[in-house]
C-alpha cells in the first residue's frame, strides 16, 4: 500500500533563489533574517567570544581616533573599481 502523503522533492539552491525573486522584498528580508540567525546560532562559543572582543577592539580604535572609519559607499566604489565594474 502506497502512502497517501507524497514526500516533497527537495529544491536546489538555485530553485529556491529563483522562487524568492518573485517574493515581496519584506518576505525576502525575513527569509534572510531567519537564515542568518540560524547560522549565528551554530557558531561555537569561543568563536563568538573572539568576534565580540575583536569588535570591541575595533570600536575602541575608532573612538580613540587611532583609526578612521571609511564610509561603506566609498568601500563599495573602490571594490567596483578594482573589479572593473
Amino acid at each position: 500500500m502506497q502512502s497517501v502523503y507524497a514526500r516533497p522533492t527537495m529544491m536546489t539552491v538555485d530553485q529556491i533563489v529563483e522562487e524568492a525573486r518573485g517574493w515581496p522584498c519584506d518576505q525576502v528580508a525575513e527569509l534572510v533574517d531567519h537564515l542568518t540567525l540560524s547560522l549565528h546560532q551554530r557558531i561555537e562559543p569561543e568563536v563568538e567570544e573572539a568576534w565580540r572582543q575583536e569588535s570591541r577592539r575595533r570600536v575602541a580604535e575608532i573612538e580613540s581616533g587611532q583609526v578612521t572609519a571609511v564610509p561603506g559607499e566609498g568601500v563599495s566604489r573602490r571594490v567596483r573599481q578594482i573589479a572593473g565594474r
